[in-house]
């Protein structure tokens, strides 16, 4: 029989994530080789040495590069607008400059996590001390920096009892002391955070399985590249060496024979001396032949690499880096391709928006005592924009549906922006240089019927009078007359 709830049991937590672990190493992979250091070394070196996964992150990074950076204030009153421009400073003053910082947070996609220590600093102006060094001097507590705790140094994470994450200890070169790093001073940012685990899931996981075989292909084909072109070594040697009961001497000939044949390579500087030593029936003892192949391979390992190239290209949505690379492939494929990897990219920075605004950005307020109620948060913009070409079409089917798109100085300032164009500007008069002239106004349209004017002929022309209320005298034309003669 199950024990009854009580009302204390709503605040306590009876379960647990079910993470696998022991004394603060994640136990969850299943692969042998795909854990603890192990797990470091193969993706650092998918990283590295493979040309697609290199491709694939170098893209990465420049795209997220490229990505722009901004504050958004809680609301638009003159405290919270401050509070957003004293954020934007505190990005702006690390002495590793926002992008880079977002660079290195992204070494997240290689091995599913990473953790970044919180330095902050008094900004005191041009202090020789770079505790204190500030592009301002306000006396206010900003951030110093966010270095990274590489992956490949961390040692073991520290958890409670309910598996809540408390910190991460690190040994790193090159004194390769025990140091903890307490949550609380650092961010995690990780790909995933399925179970709670700290070491979320590497982007790089999937694409293990093909980059093995694909490797290992790559080598077996260099392999026999190379023994097509040199020839399959064959020597003959003296049975007497080769006899079991034979002396040292003898035994170690017949070694230095052996590893010669296996290191035979066709380098700049190449050849092999032997014995001219024959037999009683005059043949000779030692002879080395190199034998060509019979024929051609029964695998095109050509198409296999590329099919593993594909695959490992596809486990990121990045394939369409290899669409210039085969004989088929359209643009629209591209587009497409492209546009849902962008989508995925925005996932990512997400990731790094949401610590920041949860972790990062409160604890600066924190430390300065400043208000917690309404704190500003960091948005991100475009990763990718769209053609020119498909914003003229879109526009223009805008305006076919007799959408009113201008005069709008926002919207035409955003356009010029996307063609890379300056913005629109007014002189000091308040007017656009190059916009058309007022509108006067005699030129305007009238909305109303004017009331009908009757003229007057008097001598010199012809001149607007009065509606006629009755007939006029000649005194009323004389003085209307004189009304309209220049001084």
């Amino acid at each position: 029989m199950a024990p009854e709830s009580t009302n204390k049991d709503l605040f306590d937590e009876t379960g647990l994530t079910g993470l696998r672990r022991s004394a603060g190493y994640v136990q969850e992979e299943f692969l042998p080789q795909l854990k603890g250091y192990r797990a470091i070394s193969i993706y650092r070196e998918m990283r590295d040495n493979d040309p697609v996964v290199g491709a694939i992150l170098y893209a990465i990074d420049n795209l997220v590069r490229g990505v722009s950076w901004r504050v958004q204030p809680a609301s638009k009153s003159k405290e919270d607008m401050e509070a957003a421009a004293f954020l934007e400073t505190c990005m702006m003053d690390m002495s590793t400059s926002w992008h880079d910082t977002v660079s290195e947070i992204m070494s997240m996609l290689t091995y599913g996590w990473s953790y970044h220590e919180v330095v902050y600093k008094r900004r005191q102006g041009d202090n020789r001390d770079s505790t204190k060094k500030s592009k301002y001097d306000d006396g206010k507590i900003g951030w110093r920096k966010m270095p990274i705790r590489s992956q490949d140094t961390r040692e073991r994470w520290e958890f409670d009892d309910k598996g809540g994450i408390q910190g991460c200890w690190q040994s790193a070169p090159p004194q390769y002391d025990l140091t903890y790093i307490p949550i609380s001073k650092a961010l995690l940012f990780r790909t995933t955070t399925e179970k709670n685990n700290p070491e979320g899931r590497s982007v790089l996981r999937n694409a293990y399985r093909p980059w093995y075989f694909k490797r290992r292909i790559e080598e077996i084909e260099a392999i026999g590249v190379e023994r097509d072109l040199a020839g399959f070594p064959v020597m003959f040697v003296d049975p007497e060496i080769m006899r079991d009961d034979t002396t040292g001497a003898k035994q170690q000939i017949f070694r230095d024979y052996q590893e010669a044949v296996v290191n035979i390579r066709r380098d700049q500087q190449e050849g092999m001396i032997l014995p001219a030593i024959y037999d009683e029936g005059g043949n000779q003892m030692y002879r080395l032949e190199l034998l060509s192949a019979g024929g051609g391979r029964q695998f095109d390992t050509n198409t296999i690499i590329t099919r593993y190239d594909q695959r490992i290209a596809t486990t990121v949505l990045a394939d369409f880096i290899l669409l210039g690379q085969q004989a088929y492939g359209s643009y629209a494929l591209s587009s497409d391709k492209t546009n849902l990897f962008a989508v995925s990219l925005q996932t990512y920075l997400d990731i790094i928006g949401s610590v920041m605004n949860e972790y990062a950005i409160p604890n600066l307020f924190r430390v300065n005592g400043m208000s917690m109620k309404k704190l500003p948060e960091l948005m991100y913009g475009e990763i990718e924009t769209p053609p020119l070409t498909e914003i003229g079409t879109f526009i223009q089917q805008l305006a076919g549906a007799g959408a009113p798109l201008f005069p709008d100085d926002s919207l035409e300032n955003h356009l010029r922006g996307l063609a890379k164009l300056p913005e629109r500007r007014e002189n000091a008069k308040g007017e656009v240089p190059g916009a058309p002239a007022a509108v006067s106004a005699a030129q305007k349209p009238q909305t109303q019927n004017p009331p009908q004017v009757r003229k007057t002929r008097i001598l010199f022309g012809t001149w607007p009078a009065p509606p006629r209320r009755g007939k006029p005298c000649r005194l009323q034309l004389r003085r209307s007359l004189a009304r309209r003669l220049p001084a």
